[in-house]
């Protein structure tokens, strides 16, 4: 298989990070015969500041036509204190590129990794709406700065939104083998919007028999999460809720640290990018975590067809897990780098690389 994969590293340490991911991506391609074409792309702070340009003109009609899939690294740094070169790549790709869907997997790779030491088996994914809802930045101030000022935020909620991200959420967990869906909102306050979750829900539901169906309020479902995280299969809900649900699942398998994460347009390109800030104090210092980095390419291969070797990235992570060839924050002793080298040189011994083909597609 050849694809062409974009690579945007962003700030801080996501530099780091996507450098080791992008280590690890190389060693499956050599050892699966595939032929990954990765292309680097400077969009961040240092161009923003050097030149004033955050996402380049003609950058989407770029990925759009030449790219498989993209890889991103975090966003943010102090010198631009309202971020609004993060705000431009990152809403510019996910608005520009239809990224509808967010899916945020909640798996865990090893029992010392979760707070919650009852289970040891936590294997469920997140489908978050990606570009509606509270999100899409309809609202405003009237009379700001004086005692009467009055925010307005819309949250809002089409049908072309929900039918779609609904429906993805039931057709990934057919494709998967999941056999539970839980839809979950907040219709019993927010009476229009979540209005039209509810009768949607109820549309499509019984198109997927095959799969146990039922509905939540979102306060029931962080309860439950914690309560009980072992139940779950799918849960897709909206942005707000997704957002927030996401990163407490992530809380429950070891953190945002090694959460992956896919932002998803099934009929164009997708952004695959690891959940973690860009903490600019650890940059370039050999200290950050790159594992959900590394989870995330994890993600990106499955997205392009390559189950097995996907299968390989957990493989290896789990393993590193398991002898404590982690970074600091897992309670192992190595960097940034030697986590990376770690997790290649894993793969590369477990599975001998094969030909690639000069015409192999």
């Amino acid at each position: 298989m050849k694809k062409r994969i974009a690579v945007v590293p962003g700030d801080g340490i996501g530099v780091d990070v996507t450098r080791e991911a992008v280590k690890v991506l190389e060693a499956v391609g050599q050892a699966a015969g595939h032929q990954f074409d990765l292309v680097e792309f400077d969009w961040g702070a240092d161009r923003y500041l050097r030149e004033g340009v955050s996402l380049p003109a003609g950058a989407l009609d770029d990925l759009r036509g030449n790219f498989d899939v993209i890889l991103l690294g975090a966003l943010g740094d102090p010198r631009i204190p309202d971020m609004s070169h993060a705000k431009d790549i990152l809403f510019g790709m996910r608005f520009g590129l239809d990224l509808f869907c967010n899916l945020r997997p909640v798996k865990l790779l090893h029992p010392s990794l979760t707070p919650l030491k009852k289970f040891t088996e936590i294997d469920f994914v997140i489908v978050r709406e990606n570009t509606e809802g509270l999100y899409a930045g309809i609202g405003g101030n009237f009379k700001k700065g004086t005692p009467d000022e009055v925010a307005l935020q819309e949250d809002v909620n089409t049908y072309k939104g929900v039918e779609r991200i609904i429906r993805f959420a039931f057709d990934y967990a057919r494709a998967h083998g999941r056999k539970r869906l839980v839809m979950s909102d907040k219709s019993n306050a927010l009476t229009y919007g979540h209005d039209l979750w509810q009768r949607l829900f109820a549309q499509l539901a019984p198109q997927y028999s095959d799969i146990e169906s039922r509905h939540l309020y979102v306060d029931n479902l962080a309860f439950q999460m914690v309560k009980n995280p072992a139940q779950w299969d799918v849960i897709v809900t909206c942005n707000m809720f997704g957002d927030i649900v996401s990163d407490l699942g992530a809380a429950l398998v070891g953190g945002l640290g090694i959460a992956p994460s896919g932002n998803l347009n099934p009929a164009g390109i997708s952004m695959f990018e690891p959940v973690h800030g860009s903490a600019p104090k650890y940059a370039g210092k050999n200290v950050a975590n790159p594992l959900g980095a590394i989870l995330t390419v994890g993600m990106l291969l499955d997205h392009l067809g390559l189950r097995e070797e996907a299968g390989w990235v957990e493989e290896a992570a789990r393993a590193s897990l398991a002898d404590g060839q982690t970074a600091r924050d897992l309670g192992g002793s190595l960097g940034t780098r030697e986590v990376g080298d770690w997790l290649a040189n894993y793969i590369t011994a477990r599975y001998p690389a094969r030909p690639v083909p000069t015409d192999r597609r």
